[in-house]
């Protein structure tokens, strides 16, 4: 699994937020092997600057699938240590794309998870801008499998509604624990129950998509 902090696993101890890669592997039977290269604050840009992408491609083996979502740090455009403009995304998925299948390897492309965002009359909106439907025309164009948690992660918030969603995401009230003392306060990042719920939709597109893996999901 490549990403950003929405996938990465995170410290348990004293810490209530959760990557929803970290809940992923509950859903498989033992004979499947997970790691989790995906890490806070990272892009596709960064991932592969700093050697990330590159440590992932030299272990992958054939028959092996690799997940890939990124985008909230792609088009975050005033922190210009990560930003990667829409024409450089678009090349660096195509790259984690072709190389994972010059390795006999199997590329899942995700669309960014949404973050909790309603306006003042209860409205939800998104901030991704241009970058999940340049997933979805990578996907399409290179004939790459698609977990659209964009849409999918849409729907569940808006579902449970402006006040109910605060339980997905990190809205910790104040001394609760002792790492946050003051709370937080946070729409991009995961409660446990949150990440849970975002692996549950990882998983159902798995099954939409009708990949190998599915064999392998716990029954």
């Amino acid at each position: 699994m490549i990403g950003d902090s929405t996938m990465a696993d995170k410290p348990t101890e004293d810490n209530p937020e959760r990557g929803w890669g970290q809940m992923f592997p509950l859903f498989f039977d033992s004979t499947i092997v997970i790691e989790n290269h995906a890490k806070n604050g990272r892009s596709t840009r960064t991932f592969i600057s700093e050697n990330r992408w590159q440590t992932v491609l030299d272990k992958l083996k054939p028959g092996d699938y690799v997940i890939i979502q990124f985008g909230h740090n792609d088009q975050s455009k005033e922190k210009v240590d990560r930003y990667t403009s829409p024409e450089d995304y678009r090349q660096n998925l195509e790259k984690f794309v072709n190389e994972t299948r010059s390795k006999k390897a199997n590329p899942i492309l995700c669309t960014p998870i949404m973050r909790r965002r309603f306006n003042e009359k209860g409205e939800f909106y998104d901030t991704h801008g241009v970058y999940p439907d340049i997933v979805r025309e990578v996907a399409k164009e290179m004939q790459v499998p698609l977990i659209d948690m964009h849409r999918k992660s849409e729907k569940l918030i808006r579902d449970f509604g402006p006040d109910s969603s605060k339980k997905l995401f990190l809205w910790i009230e104040p001394g609760v624990y002792k790492s946050l003392p003051e709370g937080k306060q946070d729409n991009t990042h995961f409660s446990e129950f949150g990440a849970l719920k975002m692996a549950e939709l990882a998983v159902e597109g798995i099954k939409e998509l009708k990949l190998e893996l599915v064999k392998h999901l716990k029954k």
